[in-house]
């Protein structure tokens, strides 16, 4: 099984979520991808290890039984209540639910920091208009000094003229445009594989806080200080 650059977007794109609950449906509306797409990426990432099971890291929250399902089955309303009640059994039975997974903070990080850019590396592009990234992205206004060609990804109705870097997928510019939080991070991920070493070094610090604020050394760290 190989990783492609969209399962990567959909779990930067889980991290940019939070907390927040999520469909497929969703996903692939915000992100510009299929439904198809979206679930496939989700496996993935699942199968990779970027990703968990809901189901094992948090209380299955079952949908309450509606009356009219109760009145089109030949059952009881509770024996209708019972069977909803169940968890889905098994990875296949979860691919169809909401918020069927989760982010692995510490996989997605590694990955992220350490491997994400030799899975996906730089590919620069002529100049011309498009979204800014990396260092002349929006969030990092007034962060680094001007002095070097933004970097973009290319767009014919893109606000800046610069150098073009190939985005991690065709949808990035798009999806980065509805989602500030998931834009800073694709940036990041510009930044660290395509800037220079103070931009490289900031991205990194900044991703990990991103992505997972309190690593496992460091809550190990702290339980034995406690």
């Amino acid at each position: 099984m190989n990783l492609k650059p969209q399962d990567f977007l959909v779990a930067l794109k889980l991290v940019a979520l939070g907390e927040q609950h999520w469909t497929y449906a969703r996903l692939a509306h915000e992100l510009g991808l299929s439904v198809s797409e979206a679930h496939a990426a989700v496996q993935r990432g699942l199968a990779a290890g970027l990703l968990t099971d809901a189901s094992l890291v948090r209380p299955y929250a079952p949908a309450k039984p509606s009356v009219a399902l109760a009145a089109r089955e030949p059952r009881t309303a509770a024996a209708a209540a019972q069977v909803i009640a169940e968890p889905p059994k098994g990875q296949e039975a979860r691919t169809h639910l909401d918020s069927a997974a989760v982010v692995n903070r510490h996989n997605l990080a590694e990955f992220a920091l350490h491997g994400a850019k030799y899975a996906f590396p730089e590919e620069r592009l002529p100049l011309g208009p498009g979204v800014p990234t990396s260092h002349a992205a929006p969030a990092f206004a007034g962060v680094f000094a001007e002095g070097h060609e933004p970097l973009v990804w290319p767009d014919a109705h893109g606000s800046v003229r610069g150098e073009g870097l190939l985005p991690l997928h065709p949808c990035v510019p798009g999806a980065a445009l509805r989602d500030a939080a998931l834009y800073e991070l694709l940036a990041l991920f510009d930044a660290l594989r395509a800037g220079r070493a103070r931009e490289r070094g900031m991205a990194n610090a900044r991703l990990q806080k991103l992505i997972d604020p309190v690593p496992p050394h460091a809550s190990a760290k702290k339980a034995r200080r406690g």
